[in-house]
């Protein structure tokens, strides 16, 4: 029915184009020329005329392409829909960051972004802390940090969703210019601060949410197989993880994110304490051995005091910076071993400047550097910290990857997990196919039969600890 009506569309438009005049300024044109007092046509330059033909040109194809391929299967459809968005990059590009940003995330809230209709092959499907990942790619905290797109961003196609750094208290962050693009070297900068919109406001969203999905799954209990897998948590399709911050002016932090936990909690797959962001004074400090222990104790303390289901309160997981010494490291290992602290995240942005982004004169601006340059970085921190913790805790891989290659190099690096961010705003929505369908690749050629099994395969890991 969606292929008829789809292709119907396209038809009534193209037939209406043709109606009214075509694409370009035939008309005009024809007016003009049937005026006998008319002054005569200005000549069109050649290159303007040589950009009209190509505009033309392209809508045409674009609109032939859609028609095309509305008239075959859904799943041709919805992978054209995917290919198309990188036609809208280049508007994106031309925008200032932050405003192109907040543009991708009002498009995502108000479902004006393609929806994955295809399902995961179940090579991709995997369990961790009890939660079924219809596949291991997921999105990043930061892109959506008031939860006002959880479902259209779950509907691109993502194993998992993270929201947030939501803070107790709404705060603006810091001063704008704030973002600020290394396009050439892949990579963004930027010292937002934390900017919320508070822990109410993102509860409400996150509430109604929860509802809508409740709604469905009594819906769809009766008509749904009970040796059915269902992949999916709190939020739909996907799972939904929340990053915890703490308030600039905050004395006590540990209360902000205790806060955070009674608040946010009953809405979360997964719960995530940012003690990295280096916008924040003061906040990475609390990566100290001591710091760390005496928060991860409260915040274990407030989630655990509070009463849960069947399925249990939400893992728990730490996300550390990348600019560690090998001691801090150890003690972190040290933390999340002897708490038996859920999972870490790593890593989160670096302060540092890597050789291929000095010569470019937006390095010398203050705050977090992403992308490209941190991949090295963060890979080998993912090494060290999977040695340290013995394979024991989970491992969220994060930090420059822009390539289906980069995402199994964090796998082999010990991560169970991988998240995106900076290439995904460079490149869209049709990235995520793309590294799926080479993750799927690889669990075929080290012939496993889920993702489960490749990352307890010993040549998929480092020193072949697992």
């Amino acid at each position: 029915m969606a292929v008829r009506v789809s292709s119907k569309i396209w038809r009534d438009y193209l037939y209406n184009k043709v109606k009214s005049g075509g694409f370009g300024a035939t008309r005009h044109w024809s007016s003009a020329a049937q005026t006998p007092t008319a002054p005569a046509p200005k000549k069109i330059p050649h290159s303007s005329k040589k950009g009209r033909l190509f505009t033309g040109a392209a809508i045409g194809i674009l609109i032939a392409g859609g028609a095309y391929v509305s008239t075959v299967d859904e799943a041709t459809f919805c992978g054209w829909l995917f290919s198309a968005t990188k036609l809208v990059n280049p508007f994106f590009a031309l925008l200032d960051a932050e405003v192109a940003h907040r543009l991708a995330v009002s498009a995502a809230g108000r479902g004006l972004v393609p929806r994955e209709k295809r399902p995961d092959p179940s090579i991709l499907g995997l369990e961790v802390w009890g939660r079924k990942f219809s596949n291991p790619v997921g999105l990043a905290a930061g892109f959506d940090k008031n939860a006002e797109a959880v479902e259209g961003l779950l509907g691109l196609g993502f194993g998992f969703v993270e929201v947030g750094s939501v803070t107790p208290v709404p705060q603006e962050g810091n001063p704008k210019p704030r973002i600020f693009r290394l396009r050439h070297e892949g990579a963004i900068i930027n010292r937002c601060g934390f900017n919320s919109e508070g822990i109410f406001a993102v509860a409400k969203r996150l509430g109604i949410q929860h509802g809508k999905r409740k709604l469905a799954e009594t819906s769809s209990t009766s008509s749904s197989s009970k040796d059915e897998v269902k992949h999916g948590g709190k939020a739909g399709p996907g799972i939904l993880g929340v990053n915890l911050g703490k308030n600039k002016t905050s004395e006590d932090a540990a209360a902000d994110y205790v806060q955070g936990v009674h608040s946010l909690s009953q809405y979360a797959d997964y719960l995530v304490i940012n003690v990295s962001s280096p916008n924040t004074p003061g906040l990475r400090k609390l990566q100290g051995r001591k710091q760390l222990k005496d928060l991860v104790k409260k915040v274990q303390g407030a989630r655990d005091e509070m009463q849960w289901g069947e399925e249990g309160p939400p893992p728990l997981l730490v996300k550390i910076a990348p600019d560690l010494s090998k001691e801090d490291l150890e003690d972190i290992a040290a933390v999340a071993l002897a708490l038996r602290l859920d999972g870490l995240i790593i890593s989160n942005t670096t302060i540092s400047r890597p050789d291929s982004v000095r010569q470019n004169p937006v390095a010398e601006e203050s705050g977090g550097l992403s992308g490209k340059p941190l991949f090295n970085i963060s890979t080998n921190m993912l090494k060290e910290m999977y040695v340290l913790t013995r394979g024991r805790i989970p491992l969220i891989g994060c930090g420059g990857i822009s390539s289906g290659e980069d995402a199994y190099k964090k796998i082999r690096a010990g991560a169970t997990l991988v998240q995106l961010y900076t290439q995904f705003a460079y490149e869209g929505p049709a990235l995520i196919p793309q590294i799926k369908w080479l993750a799927m690749l690889l669990g075929l050629e080290c012939r496993c039969i889920s993702w489960s099994q490749i990352l307890l395969t010993p040549k998929f890991r480092i020193h072949g600890i697992r």
